[in-house]
């Protein structure tokens, strides 16, 4: 009778997980995609009239839009490349530090997690100012004559966005790199391998699914961080989250808001889905070799 009871600790938890899922995941998001085939109506009390089409989505390929989601797109990458660049050669050194020294370094790392990023992205702002740090001891150190404008610009954005991802590219490429098998290393070296030919040929391979996750959590939420794009691009630069936030908070047409939701989400799924079947080549890869 213990056995076939549904109330039992595993039973539980599945219903409460399962719970959760359907009332704050699957139900927000169906309630999206149905708001999306709706129409704008100011009149109404809810700002939509209940007359479906697929409006919406076409206006997700005009012009103006298309400029904004390649926007999106560019600065998404060059954020997710400069994270690359600068986290790799971390989460190597770090992997080389004493072991009673890494779970220190790996605090400090997530450190900044502890503190809103809203916070972060301001100190930011007061950093990048016209007369803000980085411009005062340039001046003073006399590599310039006149204050840069770096403040909204799109390498304003860009370096929110490195500053608030770039512990996301760490962690899965420290994970990578601390699980290498040593032997494999000494045995390309044995060989004849130098380090360059060593770290193209054993490491880099053997990191390949760390570097892939590092990018997937770097590039999605690079290009809804509209917070970043508001406080350092200014009315300059614009992500698709800005759209999104200005349709449902300033122009009030929830059904488009609804639709770019839905598209933002649809290619996260398929970015998601390319990283799932690379990672599953690679790992048949490795095996085979």
């Amino acid at each position: 009778m213990k056995r076939n009871s549904w109330f039992n600790f595993q039973n539980i938890t599945i219903f409460i997980i399962v719970s959760w899922l359907l009332l704050f995941v699957f139900v927000p998001n169906f309630l999206v995609l149905i708001t999306s085939f709706l129409t704008r109506d100011s009149s109404s009390k809810h700002f939509v009239s209940f007359s479906f089409n697929i409006n919406n989505y076409l206006r997700l390929f005009d012009e103006l839009y298309g400029k904004v989601v390649l926007n999106s797109l560019y600065m998404a990458v060059i954020s997710t490349i400069i994270c690359l660049v600068v986290g790799y050669p971390f989460a190597y050194i770090l992997t080389k530090m004493p072991v009673k020294l890494r779970p220190l370094l790996l605090f400090l790392t997530i450190l900044p997690f502890w503190t809103n990023s809203l916070i972060r992205i301001a100190s930011i702002k007061v950093l990048l100012a016209t007369k803000g740090l980085l411009n005062s001891s340039l001046l003073w150190l006399g590599i310039i004559d006149t204050p840069i404008r770096i403040l909204n610009t799109q390498t304003a954005v860009i370096i929110g966005l490195v500053y608030i991802l770039l512990p996301f590219m760490i962690l899965p490429l420290y994970s990578s790199i601390e699980k290498l098998d040593k032997p494999l290393l000494e045995a390309a070296r044995d060989l004849g391998a130098n380090k360059f030919q060593a770290f193209m040929r054993v490491i880099l391979p053997l990191t390949a699914p760390g570097i892939i996750a590092g990018c997937v959590l770097v590039f999605l939420p690079a290009m809804g961080m509209f917070y970043v794009a508001d406080m350092l691009g200014g009315a300059n630069v614009l992500l698709v989250g800005n759209v999104i936030k200005d349709q449902f908070q300033k122009s009030l047409d929830w059904p488009f808001g609804s639709a770019l939701s839905i598209g933002l989400t649809v290619l996260m799924c398929l970015l998601l889905s390319a990283y799932y079947y690379s990672n599953k080549m690679l790992s048949k890869k490795v095996e085979l070799e």
